[in-house]
């Protein structure tokens, strides 16, 4: 006899902290309990055979509510319950996620010459995200990047990026990301507010967030995929160095648009495998 019910996102994810309440045909409390950490409700309370109206809640979620019908046995099976996210976006389960930088890359794109761009990307980086459980806005990440790994493909050019013109690395060997709120721009879609450290200067940046879903990877955990953009101004962060050519154009732009393709593995730590 009782309740039954299991609370999910439309990804698939337990919500652990649903609550789910019955109420008779005259508007009546019979019945309140809480999902477990699987999502599962599971409530002894007898009930009178009859229709009854389910309603369930959760912090961050939009309420749903259905009939049920309790059967002369005493029970309400309500089977799965599907919560959407308030503004239609979702996001991973709550917890602890941490970036795999084997799966990951840290791009960026800087105009050469005023008619062609180059290339380069970070090779070392690691960092962690944290989804905030009730209050999505709450969600931390934090990143670090080895300045010296910066890769264009050319080791003439890459040596000039590593010296005291732009990121001098032996200086500042780190850059550092670490955000500071999230905020819903759309569905599936956040900015990120966050400061950046480079160079030896802090700046506040902000980055287009989308998130890409959840699957199950290889080694038995669960992945999370994002993909974030923002651009940077170099003399923001104290790098003015620039070659004017004969023309009166820069050799290199003064702007750098910044691409985060990111997997993220559920948990403290990476697979080892």
């Amino acid at each position: 006899m009782g309740l039954s019910a299991r609370i999910r996102t439309r990804d698939g994810w337990a919500v652990s902290h649903a609550v789910v309440t019955m109420t008779d045909m005259t508007g009546t409390q019979v019945l309140r309990a809480e999902a477990d950490a699987e999502g599962a409700v599971r409530d002894a309370t007898e009930l009178t055979p009859g229709a009854y109206t389910v309603i369930v809640t959760a912090v961050g979620y939009a309420p749903a509510a259905s009939s049920a019908i309790v059967t002369a046995s005493g029970r309400a099976e309500v089977g799965t319950v599907t919560l959407a996210r308030q503004g239609g976006t979702e996001l991973p389960p709550p917890g602890p996620w941490t970036i795999d930088p084997v799966h990951s890359s840290v791009a960026a794109v800087a105009q050469h010459l005023g008619i062609s761009s180059v290339h380069g990307r970070f090779t070392e980086f690691g960092g962690t995200i944290e989804i905030a459980p009730d209050d999505v806005t709450k969600s931390r990440v934090e990143a670090v990047i080895r300045a010296a790994s910066v890769d264009t493909g050319n080791g003439m050019r890459d040596t000039h990026l590593r010296s005291a013109d732009f990121l001098d690395v032996e200086r500042h060997p780190e850059i550092t990301y670490r955000s500071t709120g999230v905020e819903v721009a759309g569905p599936d879609r956040w900015t990120v507010h966050g400061e950046l450290s480079m160079h030896g200067v802090i700046r506040p940046v902000d980055l287009d967030l989308a998130y890409l879903g959840t699957g199950a990877d290889p080694w038995g955990g669960t992945r999370a995929a994002f993909r974030a953009t923002t651009v940077l101004h170099r003399e923001d962060f104290a790098m003015n160095y620039n070659q004017v050519l004969q023309a009166g154009i820069a050799a290199i732009g003064t702007t750098l648009r910044v691409e985060l393709d990111i997997q993220a593995v559920q948990g403290e730590t990476l697979p080892t495998a």
